[in-house]
């Protein structure tokens, strides 16, 4: 049996028992039974139409469970709706269902975890192992999930900015695990990107692999980070930078600008540098002002405050820092790395040591510490 064909129709044939009448978990019940069928059959008599296939054995899963339920013995009435023998419909309903995991009374990470089982496919012990938690914890959150977006119809027009913004928590979760969720996102946007024309969409999967291209460089052997500018840009994947750049390109033509597709030009100025010194931060800062424009967020005016300070200077950046509340995460960082380039070396290892006491691991934490020791060894000197 072929694994690949049978996860990229896995989350259609659930969309289709769903928006026929099945509750979520009991149509996923049923899929998984379906699965178990397709395993003992398909190698000795494949199917000529393994959707068509999947859909008909699942639906009757899922009407046998109904009527051996006596509290559900109200759905019997579906029985007359069982589909016909034949192909199934070509419509993709996949996107159905990454609406419906990204239901707006679900939590941003029961959402995440949600969408990577039911539109991803990968088994409640990998997506445990990938989030470093037991997996009863984790089954007991994607059950909550379940629950809470059971009865909800697929009708209703879904919200292609909460997609995205789920999208984009599994990029971020990291790389532990036996599932590597940054590539796990990216190939769960690609099929997005293959059934939605959205430049948003586009923007993001742009963003995606313009930043994935870089994963390599990002930390030593050792685990330390290793800074933008201090990365061998020779180790970067040229071939998913051309990839990202060409499709923000063509969304960008479309002239209907979005936050990813602005995030994704900032990384595309980044990658397009030879070095960190021909970086065109003037550029950086106009796509910052987009970005400031259209989120107003102050964890972009923050990154903005650090554009600024490459491309008009060190006191330019700290001016458009204080503009900014100092409990922002990270700002004490961003005061640090300007005070030193504004040579004020003395006050660039106080916030250094200050930002390490604030950092939100142990990586970011082990960096600013040795940026503020290394300062402090040299003024020693």
């Amino acid at each position: 049996m072929n694994e690949s064909l049978i996860r990229s129709l896995t989350p259609s044939v659930l969309a289709i028992l769903v928006r026929r009448g099945a509750d979520f978990a009991a149509a996923e019940d049923a899929v998984q039974e379906a699965l178990i069928e397709a395993v003992r059959v398909w190698p000795a008599d494949p199917p000529r139409d393994p959707k068509g296939w999947l859909v008909t054995v699942a639906w009757r899963r899922f009407l046998d469970a109904t009527r051996a339920d006596a509290a559900r013995r109200r759905r019997e009435d579906l029985v007359d709706e069982e589909p016909a023998p034949g192909p199934a419909p070509a419509v993709d309903d996949t996107l159905q269902l990454y609406f419906l995991c990204a239901h707006p009374s679900l939590t941003p990470s029961s959402a995440v975890a949600l969408t990577l089982r039911a539109v991803g496919g990968l088994t409640t012990r990998q997506i445990a192992q990938a989030y470093l938690v037991p997996e009863a914890t984790m089954a007991q959150r994607i059950s909550r999930a379940k629950r809470t977006v059971s009865g909800v119809q697929f009708d209703r027009p879904g919200d292609v900015a909460t997609v995205l913004r789920v999208l984009y928590l599994v990029f971020n979760e990291g790389y532990s695990g036996d599932v590597d969720l940054a590539a796990e996102a990216i190939r769960l946007t690609r099929q997005l990107a293959a059934t939605i024309d959205h430049p948003e969409v586009a923007g993001l999967l742009a963003l995606m692999l313009l930043h994935h291209a870089r994963r390599a460089t990002r930390t030593a052997p050792d685990g330390s980070l290793v800074p933008l500018a201090e990365q061998d840009r020779s180790r970067w994947d040229t071939a998913s930078i051309a990839e990202g750049v060409e499709i923000l390109q063509a969304a960008l033509a479309r002239d209907r600008l979005g936050e990813f597709q602005a995030q994704a030009a900032i990384a595309a100025l980044h990658a397009d540098a030879p070095t960190a010194e021909e970086t065109d931060w003037v550029q950086i800062v106009e796509w910052y002002d987009e970005l400031v424009r259209l989120t107003d967020s102050p964890v972009v005016r923050l990154n903005r405050a650090v554009a600024v300070g490459e491309a008009d200077g060190p006191r330019a950046g700290l001016a458009a820092l204080a503009a900014l509340n100092d409990s922002l995460p990270r700002h004490t960082a961003v005061a640090a790395y300007l005070h030193e380039r504004d040579g004020d070396l003395t006050t660039a290892a106080r916030l250094y040591a200050e930002a390490a006491r604030k950092a939100p691991n142990l990586a970011e934490r082990d960096y600013l510490t040795r940026q503020a020791a290394r300062l402090n060894t040299g003024r020693g000197r």
